[in-house]
Parts: C-alpha cells; structure tokens; sequence
C-alpha cells in the first residue's frame, strides 16, 4: 500500500511536469517569440523519446529491478523539469516597447514629430547575433528537456502497474490500479491550476530592476512566471523518486491468491493476430481521432480562450483546471458507471460509445458561432477611421514610428492602435506607483484623440458563460465512451494477448495521436494571424488572430 501511495505521488508530479508545460505555452510563446506549430511541436516532443524506448521496456519487464529503474526515470523527468526552467535563467530579461522612458533604457513609443532617431536603437537593440543565438539555445534546451522528460517517463506506467499486479491480492488490484488510473486523470487538472497560480506572477520577479514593471497581467504584453511551475513540479518529482530507491526487487504476494501462467508468443504473430481482428482495428482507430483531437485541445485551449474571451492567461487556465477537465473526469465515471450497472454486451457498449460521440456533435455544434470577430485594430483589421488611408496613414505620417513597435492602446473611438505612436498620441499621463493612466493629443483618435492602455478587447464576454457551459457538457458526453471503448478492446481479443494488445494500442495512439495532434493544431492556429511579430527577421509570435477563422478551423 505504501508503494501504491509513492507511485500515484509520482505519477501526479510526472504528469504536473508535462501538463504544465500545455497552461504555459501561450506564455512561452510570446516570451521567446515561438509560432503555435513550433509550440505544438515542443508539446508533444516528449512522446518522441517515450516512444523510441516503451517497446523495449514492455519486453525486458521482468528480468529487471522494476522500483530502482521507476527511480532512476523518476530522476530524469526530475531533471527535465529543472531543464524546462533553465532557458529564464540564461537569458536576460524579458523585452518589451513600453511609453514611460525606463532607468534601463530612455526610449519611448509615443509620437515624436522632430526625432526619427529615438527609435532606431529600439529596434536594433532587439537584433544583435547575440539575441538570435539565444533563441536558438532556448529552443535547443527545451527540446532536449521535452525528449528527456519523455525517456524518464517511460518506466514509471508500465513497471508501477505490472509491479503492483504481481504483488497485489487478486481482490485489491482492482482497487489500487483504479486509484492510479484516476491519478492521472486528476493531474492535468492540478497542472492547469498551478498554471493559473503561477502566471499570475511577472515573468522576471526574480531579476534586478522589476520595481518599474509597467505591465498589469491583462496587457497583452504580459509573461507571467513560466518558469516557476517547472521548479515546484521538478522538486516533487526529485522527491517522489526517493523511495523507490528502496523498495526491494520482489515483495512477499498480498494473501488470497490464484496463479497465472504467461504465454509468451512471437512478437511478430501476434502483432498481425491483433492487426487482422476488425473490432480491435477499429476501436483503436476511432480511439486515435478522440486522442488527437483532445491532445490539440488540450495543448491550445488556454489559447482559444485568451483570443476569444480576452481573458488572462491565468484564468484560462483556471477554467480548464477547475471546469473542463473535471467534466471529462465525469464522463469517464459516468462512461463506467453505466458499464457496470447494466451489465453491457459488447454491441451495446460499441452503441454507447457512438450514442456518447452523436450527443458530443450536437453539444459542440454551437461552439463554431459561440465567439465574435477580432476587435478593430488600425491598420491591421480596420482602415476606415478618419485619416488612415492607405498610403502611409497620414495621421501618424510626421511621428516616424517603428513598424515593430508593440504596445496596444484603445483609442476612445473604440478602435485600438498597436502602439501610442501609431495612435499618434503625443502625451502619456501617469499613476503614482507608475503605470500608464491614459494617452493624450492622440492626431489618429477623433474626438477627444484620448487612448487607454492595453487592448479593446473581443466585446465577448457575454458569450463566455454559455461557451464554457456547452464546452463542458459536450466534453462529458464524448468521454462516457472513453471505457466502454477500452472494453470494446479488452474483451475482443484473446485473453493470452491483453497486455500486448494494449501496448500496441498505445503505440498507435502516440505515433499517430498525441505526437501529430498538438502540431497540426498549432499549424491551423498559424493559418489564422493577421499579424506576425518579427524578431531578427524572423517570424516570431502571432499578436493578431482573425478570430473568426480561429474559432472555426479550430
């Protein structure tokens, strides 16, 4: 029992590691400049490493010391974790255009009719070979922590199950493996809050200089603390990896037992046993459209409601934490419940599952017009105000702004301008503890010519609630089919080929599920900017989504 407590320990804080990297990816993205398919990619690149080694571990199970090795993966993904945070640490603080002139640099973004000077060492600043080399290690590092944190993961599932069946009473396998299973289910929700917790911070609370931060966490240049989540997430593993250090090889069965021969076959022949069987063929199959889906969903959805709903990132994934994942948790129980209490051939478990599937359809129907366009951006999403032809906007002509510059405002004609300057406003009024109160003698804002700081916003929020709500439900309904489904696999085929079957089962669904899923998602993601920051030439991160096409091919 003790050992059960350490592996569900371990899989919580393995999973916090993984999963956590998914409620920062928005932030990380916009901290070292990354598109959603490069994004996507470093996501599901720890299925890379995992997959390259879980055939061998599956095969050489028993000929090992299963708790010491479960340790010493345990160290890696540990070790990953600490990887992941590493790029905060060996790079320098985090850059952004910003109107009042710091102690660090007395650059400004307002409109400067008599200097075309000023901005010059802002954007040059930005590009030296230094910066471009950075942001080569910075990708170089994650990666190989992702590839890491997927080999370390390896032996903890497999070696922690087959240890605990073999030792376990035949009474209470059940029981211990089904407290696991709902472990990792769980965990994703936890990561998503310590996400949330965490993000709330400023990126660089740890650095010299942070007391003149002018960022609140609603402005979209705003990086919340990535890195942190890493640190807590990699000491807990380091933690749970020590008592498996000293667990012994074997342990005296659990009493009330009945012996089990194991046969084992050729790989190959039983390979295409499984291959050749339809319902196994296809239960994996549609089981491997369900997983990528929710693996692109789950790795952008922070991102799909940050865009649609102007939420912070932390509360996004505050929602998913506390709401989504939670009623996918409902579904899977509900799924189980139902099995159980009716006792299901396995016709009407494959009805259940397509039932589940329907209902989800008609539940996320809706969704497609739940949301509204992107906000008016002069010059990116809106030519039509006073003064803003197209030849050079005529408004902000003698301000001599740089194109890069990135620092929204909304202008009190309800449009919103990518910076101060380009709003053309001259003046920038500000609070005590310094922070932006508002622009004024903006040449480009009719009226007044007032801007406030930070973005306009979606205008959505009304439709939020609803969307969650039907987000939800729709998220249910689709995982009452997740046990049935494994049942459906599970009594198809010969007893002798359970375990193989499963492992195969999760093969597929890692080399053509959750490997593809989050990259394909990020890459329809991209399909959607309007606007790209650059950085060294470069295409770095998207500022503006079409939110329309957003919504609809996501």
């Amino acid at each position: 029992q003790f050992f059960v407590f350490c592996h569900g320990l371990l899989q919580l804080s393995q999973l916090l590691v993984s999963g956590y990297l998914k409620s920062s990816i928005s932030t990380i993205e916009r901290r070292y400049g990354l598109s959603s398919q490069t994004s996507g990619l470093l996501a599901s690149f720890n299925e890379v490493g995992n997959t390259l080694l879980i055939v061998f571990v599956s095969y050489f199970g028993s000929r090992v010391h299963r708790p010491r090795l479960i340790g010493c993966g345990a160290i890696l993904v540990s070790l990953a974790g600490f990887l992941m945070a590493l790029p905060h640490f060996i790079t320098g603080p985090y850059q952004y255009d910003q109107s009042v002139a710091s102690t660090s640099s007395n650059t400004t973004d307002l409109c400067q009719p008599g200097a075309p000077g000023t901005w010059a060492n802002l954007s040059a600043a930005s590009c030296t070979p230094h910066a471009s080399r950075e942001n080569h290690e910075v990708l170089l590092v994650m990666f190989m922590a992702q590839a890491l944190l997927g080999i370390g993961g390896v032996p903890i599932q497999p070696f922690g199950i087959s240890y605990i069946d073999d030792f376990a009473s035949e009474r209470n396998s059940p029981l211990y493996l089904g407290i696991l299973f709902s472990v990792t289910v769980i965990g994703p929700g936890v990561a998503f809050m310590l996400g949330s917790a965490m993000l709330r911070f400023y990126v660089d609370m740890d650095k010299a200089g942070t007391a003149e931060v002018q960022l609140t966490n609603k402005d979209p240049r705003w990086v919340g603390a990535w890195w942190l989540g890493f640190l807590v997430a990699a000491s807990l593993v380091a933690l749970s990896a020590l008592p498996y250090f000293f667990f012994p090889r074997e342990m005296p069965k659990e009493v009330g037992e009945v012996l089990h021969t194991h046969t084992h076959l050729g790989f190959p022949v039983v390979l295409l046993r499984n291959l050749r069987h339809p319902v196994y063929l296809l239960v994996v199959l549609a089981q491997v459209n369900i997983s990528a889906m929710v693996a692109g969903l789950a790795t952008f959805m922070g991102k799909f409601l940050e865009r649609q709903f102007s939420l912070t990132a932390s509360l996004a994934n505050m929602i998913i934490g506390a709401v989504n994942i939670p009623g996918a948790m409902v579904g899977i129980v509900v799924g189980g419940a139902i099995l159980k209490r009716f006792q299901m051939s396995l016709r009407q478990c494959s009805a259940l599952c397509v039932l589940g599937m329907l209902l989800c359809l008609l539940g996320a129907f809706p969704l497609l017009f739940l949301g509204c366009p992107t906000q008016k951006v002069a010059g990116v999403t809106h030519w039509d105000s006073p003064g803003f032809g197209h030849h050079d906007m005529e408004c902000n002509a003698h301000c001599h702004c740089p194109e890069k510059g990135f620092n929204p405002v909304c202008g009190s004609d309800g449009v919103e301008y990518t910076s101060p300057c380009s709003a053309g406003c001259r003046n920038v009024n500000i609070h005590t503890n310094n922070s932006v109160l508002n622009y004024t003698e903006c040449s480009c804002i009719p009226g007044a010519g007032l801007a406030r700081p930070g973005t306009c916003g979606t205008g959505c929020s009304h439709l939020f609630v609803p969307f969650v709500v039907l987000s939800c439900l729709a998220g249910i309904l689709a995982s009452t089919s997740h046990t049935p489904s494994f049942m459906l696999i599970l009594r198809s085929i010969q007893p002798e080929d359970k375990s193989f079957a499963v492992g195969i089962q999760f093969m597929l669904l890692r080399v053509l599920a959750w490997m593809p899923g989050p990259v394909l998602y990020g890459s329809a993601i991209d399909t959607t900017c309007i606007l790209w920051e650059r950085r060294c030439d470069r295409r770095a991160a998207c500022r503006y989504y079409n939110n329309t096409l957003f919504r609809h091919r996501w």
